[in-house]
């Protein structure tokens, strides 16, 4: 349904200690370079926790003060990334905290969300500003129910590096005192480079599956056309943190991803080849990105080898099993917590579902693809009708 959003304030919310022990400017890896400008986002859902009005000052102001705590640990984030876009200048500026109110009940998202509209509930958009690196959104509904917008910089912290940060300010809303500092070292492992200007029967898990399934259908409402000048392509990206030696910690925060490509064959199980495409972003492949190895640049390889006039790709994150409906403030879990529309043409976010038996797809398509697979009788076998986004 279409948002209807007041602003009611907004602020810059500050360390609550200088960074003056810690280095004035954070340098970004080879991987983060590699990264596009854009933010992770998401929204968490909470339902009327009591009297909105009467705590309307109290919980704001909770937020605010584990958010200046929290940056003191995540101090890069409270900076201001360079215009060359190779450092971040740890000044301390802060980060946006805006307050608003929603005209509608919770309860008229919940039953009826729309990517687009989520959009609202952000500070900012997605690929708009390139020098913040962080921004919060506190809405307030009709109904005392509250949605908590984050958009954190894709440019130097991948998905997990996202929930890192949320999971540290929430512990620290909660009251928590043990805290697990994070690791601001990937620009050691992955050093900056000078980049160029245009740079047998398997049993799939359900991201697999649905990879797969997704992909089948897709392939199906572009399938009218001449398939045989276009090569297909899927893309999963690829946590590396267990797979770099010795291993990193779950806390090293940056873009410590890589891409692995799958370029299905119908004549062979699909599963089987995504696997052994994601098995190969090994040690070794690790390896070569640290020596500077562009996952990217394979890309005009492939093309350049096929000789295809066209790449039809469909690249996948999955988020599940990442701490999504951990961000508890204080006033317990979310109910929901929301992608909001990412702007990236043939992409899907996998997220876990709260019960934790099921996934929700946030599919990104042109219009006439995602009609097509609007009346695609196979997929809406397959899913509530009334989920689509």
């Amino acid at each position: 349904m279409k948002l209807n959003i007041e602003v009611v304030s907004k602020e810059i919310v500050k360390p609550s200690s200088p960074t003056a022990d810690q280095p004035h400017h954070y340098r970004l890896s080879f991987l983060d370079q590699l990264t596009p400008s854009l933010f992770n986002h998401l929204v968490y859902f909470y339902p009327k926790i009591c009297d909105i009005y009467a705590d309307e000052i109290t919980i704001p102001d909770r937020l605010k003060h584990s958010i200046s705590n929290a940056l003191v640990y995540f101090y890069p984030l409270a900076g201001r990334m360079m215009e060359d876009q190779l450092f971040v200048d740890c000044n301390d500026e802060g980060i946006p905290f805006v307050e608003t109110r929603v005209k509608c009940k919770l309860s008229d998202v919940l039953n009826n969300p729309v990517p687009k509209e989520l959009n609202k509930l952000l500070p900012f958009e997605i690929h708009g500003v390139k020098e913040l690196l962080l921004g919060i959104q506190f809405n307030v509904f009709d109904c005392g129910g509250i949605g908590i917008g984050v958009c954190v910089s894709h440019k130097i912290g991948d998905a997990l590096s996202f929930f890192s940060f949320v999971k540290t300010w929430a512990a620290i809303a909660r009251g928590e005192t043990k805290i697990t500092a994070p690791n601001f070292e990937s620009a050691l492992l992955f050093p900056p480079r000078n980049l160029p200007d245009n740079s047998s029967q398997t049993h799939p898990t359900r991201v697999e599956a649905l990879s797969v399934f997704i992909w089948e259908r897709l392939f199906t409402a572009v399938g009218e056309n001449s398939t045989s000048d276009k090569l297909f392509l899927i893309s999963h990206l690829v946590n590396i943190r267990p797979r770099i030696e010795p291993p990193l910690p779950e806390s090293s925060y940056g873009n410590l991803y890589s891409v692995a490509l799958t370029f299905p064959s119908m004549e062979n199980n699909i599963v089987s080849q995504m696997r052994d495409s994601i098995k190969a972003v090994n040690n070794e492949y690790v390896k070569k990105l640290q020596d500077g190895y562009n996952h990217f640049e394979r890309f005009r390889e492939i093309a350049e080898t096929y000789g295809k006039d066209e790449i039809v790709s469909f690249g996948v994150t999955s988020l599940c099993r990442f701490p999504l409906y951990e961000a508890d403030f204080g006033w317990g879990k979310p109910v929901w917590a929301a992608s909001g529309d990412r702007e990236i043409k043939s992409t899907a976010v996998f997220l876990d579902t709260i019960t934790g038996d099921g996934m929700e797809a946030w599919v990104t398509l042109n219009k006439e693809e995602m009609a097509k697979l609007d009346s695609d009788d196979e997929l809406l076998a397959c899913v509530d009708a009334k989920k689509i986004l």
